[in-house]
């Protein structure tokens, strides 16, 4: 396959917004990723699901084009963007948004710095005016050290700051992870505009339930494979598949 041709979306899946062809990544010599493929329509919401080792973060690694695991087959189109050509930075630059588990958050700058941060290069996202009005507890808290905010206000910063970038393809990796409940409910109030707004995500979530009840697509990876491409709906009422691959 032509490194530079678009492939022609499945007929049943519709016309994709998000390709993923036969993509193949490693940890050094450890094969992690294992011919995984899908497409995503513009404006689902995708919960990227399985047990503890299946694949999951290393998938959305890959498809944010982070130095590791590294891509050594398949290809990523983000409409006829060859996203496999690019580095993790010009991904981010052509609207591919990764907040990771760890959220990042700068050290020795405020909360409206870290944004403003985002800002910098062009193109820019979300003004920070409607910044922070998604998100009112960061706007109280604007001049705070983004290091000092709990760890469910950091997450929210570390989505904000998604959202102040050009934004096509946000990518979430466990946003509830070591969150209290009630943090959670606000984490699912956000991912839930985003979801009115019409932005197209992948959720990577071990609470496998909260993300399917957000999801409209439900991908399930086992052994860095995808073992069910279907509906979310599909996943919440079939127990059997939940218990034979996400033990719930």
């Amino acid at each position: 396959m032509n490194a530079q041709t678009k492939p022609q979306a499945d007929s049943a899946t519709g016309t994709a917004f998000f390709s993923v062809r036969d993509i193949h990544a490693y940890y050094g010599e450890s094969y992690i990723v294992q011919g995984v493929s899908f497409d995503i329509a513009e404006g689902d919401i995708v919960a990227l699901l399985g047990r503890n080792g299946a694949g999951k973060t290393s998938t959305l690694r890959t498809l944010a084009r982070a130095q590791d695991p590294q891509l050594k087959r398949g290809e990523i189109w983000l409409g006829d963007l060859p996203v496999h050509t690019l580095k993790d930075y010009q991904a981010s630059q052509s609207g591919i948004q990764f907040v990771q588990e760890d959220r990042r958050i700068i050290p020795g700058l405020t909360v409206e710095e870290n944004l403003q941060l985002s800002q910098i290069a062009e193109p820019k996202g979300w003004p920070l005016e409607k910044i922070y009005e998604c998100f009112p507890r960061l706007a109280e808290r604007r001049k705070q050290d983004g290091v000092t905010l709990s760890g469910g206000e950091q997450q929210m910063l570390a989505v904000a700051r998604a959202l102040a970038r050009d934004i096509r393809l946000l990518l979430l990796d466990e946003p509830y992870e070591g969150l209290a409940p009630v943090i959670v409910k606000e984490i699912e109030r956000i991912v839930s505009q985003i979801k009115e707004l019409g932005i197209t995500t992948i959720i990577v979530e071990q609470n496998a339930v909260a993300a399917l009840e957000l999801a409209n697509r439900a991908l399930i990876l086992d052994m860095g494979q995808i073992v069910f491409d279907g509906t979310a709906k599909s996943v919440l009422d079939n127990p059997d598949l939940r218990n034979e691959y996400l033990a719930i």
